[in-house]
């Protein structure tokens, strides 16, 4: 990471769910920029060994006695929001968690921020927000209309920051991510999300003998091999456009909401060859019928956050993903094994 910003380190940085797959390399990021931390995670799919940098407070971002206390201890001039939960299927089993979860614990954490003068949040959002575009591009402007609880539960925190930006008491970045793949490449840290359903992650624990196989659902869509494509992006260059993001704000920026992607896409079947080539060795995938509501493609237009953050990507490498995935799967994989 070479970000250099000129980060106003007076001030620290509330990142929530900073122990977590994404909010650790962020909060890792920061911290090797000399920028002051504190880590707001309940531990419930996050892991303290992940937080590198900055004190872990133990708990949950919708209480607000526990928000009172770290505000008041800390100070702090920016939250970066990341405590969510993320799996699509789960959000569809059990809609009411996701919305008390994602929705109405960033209400108590916007609330928080307002009362305690907190005036800065880059927010954690995702393409899930866009459902299914019909020429499967989303731009930042691209009409949001989410398939699924997680997707809505995220735009409703949107409208949120939306609304309390527009009294001029917060203002806010918010990131929407496409898929994040890809870990540390000094292998640090890396993705130990439980029951992962991203693409890479799935056949990274394939390729270590955690799962017996995979399935690939669908292989009849309107692609160039049937399967569908989406923009992946390495999670070392979503950590960086968040550390541009913070500095954006602290430079007096207005609220913005940017995609953070490639704009280029790979089907599901290109990911699988470039894992397969990594290794060496074939996997077993098993061919199934499509699952309901998966957009056929979808590819970030993302010229926004260049334009807006200077940001660019040093990871863009579907080869580099896959590698520094497998590497860190390689790295858990040894741990187990001493383990016992």
């Amino acid at each position: 990471m070479d970000f250099t910003g000129d980060f106003v380190m007076a001030k620290k940085v509330l990142v929530t769910g900073g122990a977590g797959y994404i909010g650790s390399h962020v909060a890792r990021q920061l911290g090797e920029c000399g920028q002051e931390l504190v880590v707001l995670d309940n531990l419930s799919t996050g892991f303290d060994h992940a937080v590198l940098y900055g004190e872990l407070v133990q708990g949950d971002v919708g209480d607000r006695s526990l928000l009172d206390r770290v505000f008041g201890e800390h100070d702090v001039d920016t939250v970066m929001h990341f405590a969510a939960r993320t799996i699509v299927p789960e959000s569809v089993e059990d809609p009411l968690r996701y919305y008390e979860n994602n929705t109405m614990q960033t209400r108590n954490l916007i609330q928080a921020c307002v009362d305690h003068g907190v005036e800065q949040l880059v927010f954690s959002s995702t393409a899930a927000v866009y459902g299914m575009p019909p020429d499967g591009i989303a731009s930042e402007d691209t009409p949001t209309i989410p398939i699924n609880p997680y997707g809505t539960s995220k735009l409703m925190s949107e409208w949120m920051l939306r609304d309390v930006g527009a009294t001029g008491k917060l203002r806010s970045v918010v990131l929407r991510y496409f898929n994040v793949a890809g870990c540390d490449p000094h292998g640090r840290i890396g993705q130990n999300t439980p029951k992962a359903t991203l693409l890479i992650k799935v056949l990274s624990e394939l390729a270590m003998g955690i799962r017996q196989e995979v399935k690939l659902f669908g292989t009849d869509y309107e692609t160039r091999d049937g399967t569908c494509i989406r923009d992946y992006i390495h999670v070392e260059d979503l950590a960086d456009a968040h550390l541009r993001a913070l500095d954006y704000l602290r430079r007096g920026g207005q609220s913005e909401t940017m995609n953070c992607g490639y704009g280029r896409g790979f089907t599901v079947r290109e990911v699988i060859a470039a894992v397969e080539q990594s290794l060496g060795k074939r996997l077993k995938i098993t061919e199934v019928d499509r699952r309901p509501g998966d957009p056929p493609e979808l590819i970030a237009k993302a010229e926004r956050v260049r334009e807006v953050l200077g940001w660019e990507p040093k990871f863009d490498n579907l080869s580099t993903i896959v590698e520094s995935a497998l590497a860190w799967e390689q790295k858990l994989a040894e741990q187990r094994k001493l383990a016992g």
